[in-house]
C-alpha cells in the first residue's frame, strides 16, 4: 500500500477454545454437593411453615389446658392456709357474745337458741361458751386449742381477760367443721363437777354423732349443753345417746365369703367349653 500502514489480523486461538470447552464439560460432570454459587439466596426458596404452626397450636392448647389448673391451685392454697385456726387467731380476751361461730355453720335462729342456753349457765356461776372453727392448724388438736384458750381467757394467766372472774370458771365447747369433731374443756374449779370422763363422752358421742350423721350442728350443740347443764344442776347424767340399730333385711344375694367358697367359676368354664366343642363336633360329623 502507498500509505505504508500495516494492519494486523488477530486469529482465534484454537487451544483457548479447547480449554474452555474442557472446563465446562468437567464442571458439568462434577457432582453437586450444595447450592451453586450462582444460585439465589436461601431466603428466595420458600420454606414450609406447617411444622412450626403445628407446634404453636400444640403449645397454645397445652397452655389453655394447664393455665386454669395452675391458677386454681394458686388461688386455693392461700385460702386453705388462711382458714386454719390456732389460739392466736381467736380473741385474746373472752368476747362479749357467748357464741363464736367462726366456721359460719349456724343459722341466725340456731345461734339465738344456743346463746339462750349458754346464758342459762350463768345461774350456776359458769361462763359457758361455744366456739366453731373451720379447720385446725397443722399439728394442733381440738382439745389442745381449748386448753390454750383457757390459759388466755383466765385472769391469773392473762390480765387482759378481766371479764372472767374467779367465781365464773370457763366451760368451752369447741366444734371442728372440717373433721366433724367436738371437744370440751373446763377450768380447774369445774373439774370436780364435770369430770374428764363426762366431758370426753359428751364430746365424742352426744355431740359427735349428730355432726357425723348429717352436719346437725344445732342438735349437737343443744344436746351437749343440755347434758352438761343437767349434771351441773345436780341431776343424774342422761348418758350417751341411744343409737338406733338398723334391722338386717334378709336377702338371697350371697355374701363375699359365700361367693368365694362357691364353684360357680368352674361351672362357667365348663359351660363355655361345652358350648364351643359341641357345635364344632356336630359340624364335623355332618360335613363328612
Amino acid at each position: 500500500m502507498a500509505h505504508g500502514r500495516q494492519q494486523s489480523l488477530i486469529l482465534p486461538d484454537p487451544d483457548r477454545r479447547d480449554r474452555g470447552a474442557s472446563w465446562r464439560q468437567t464442571r458439568e460432570a462434577l457432582p453437586v454437593y450444595g447450592p451453586a454459587v450462582t444460585s439465589p439466596l436461601p431466603s428466595a426458596a420458600p420454606v414450609s411453615s406447617a411444622p412450626l404452626q403445628s407446634l404453636r397450636r400444640l403449645g397454645g392448647a397445652w397452655l389453655r389446658l394447664v393455665a386454669p389448673l395452675l391458677l386454681t391451685l394458686l388461688a386455693l392454697a392461700p385460702i386453705d392456709a388462711a382458714l386454719a385456726v390456732s389460739a392466736l387467731d381467736l380473741p385474746g380476751a373472752p368476747p362479749s357474745a357467748a357464741l363464736l361461730d367462726s366456721a359460719d355453720v349456724l343459722s341466725r335462729a340456731s345461734s339465738g337458741e344456743i346463746e339462750k342456753q349458754l346464758d342459762g349457765f350463768r345461774a350456776e356461776r359458769v361462763d359457758a361458751r361455744l366456739i366453731t372453727i373451720p379447720r385446725l392448724d397443722y399439728g394442733l388438736s381440738l382439745e389442745q386449742l381449748g386448753k390454750d384458750l383457757l390459759e388466755r381467757w383466765t385472769p391469773p394467766g392473762n390480765p387482759a381477760a378481766a371479764g372472767v372472774t374467779a367465781q365464773d370458771p370457763l366451760l368451752l365447747l369447741l366444734v371442728d367443721a372440717q373433721t366433724k369433731a367436738a371437744a370440751i374443756v373446763v377450768s380447774e374449779p369445774l373439774q370436780r363437777q364435770l369430770p374428764p370422763e363426762l366431758l370426753r363422752s359428751t364430746a365424742r358421742t352426744t355431740m359427735a354423732i349428730p355432726l357425723r350423721e348429717g352436719n346437725r350442728y344445732r342438735q349437737a350443740s343443744l344436746d351437749g349443753l343440755t347434758r352438761l347443764a343437767t349434771v351441773l344442776r345436780g341431776g343424774e347424767d342422761p348418758g350417751e345417746p341411744v343409737v338406733a340399730s338398723e334391722a338386717v333385711i334378709a336377702t338371697n344375694i350371697p355374701t363375699q365369703e359365700e361367693t368365694e367358697r362357691s364353684n360357680g367359676f368352674t361351672w362357667v368354664v365348663v359351660l363355655l367349653v361345652v358350648g364351643s366343642v359341641v357345635p364344632m363336633l356336630t359340624w364335623w360329623v355332618f360335613s363328612r
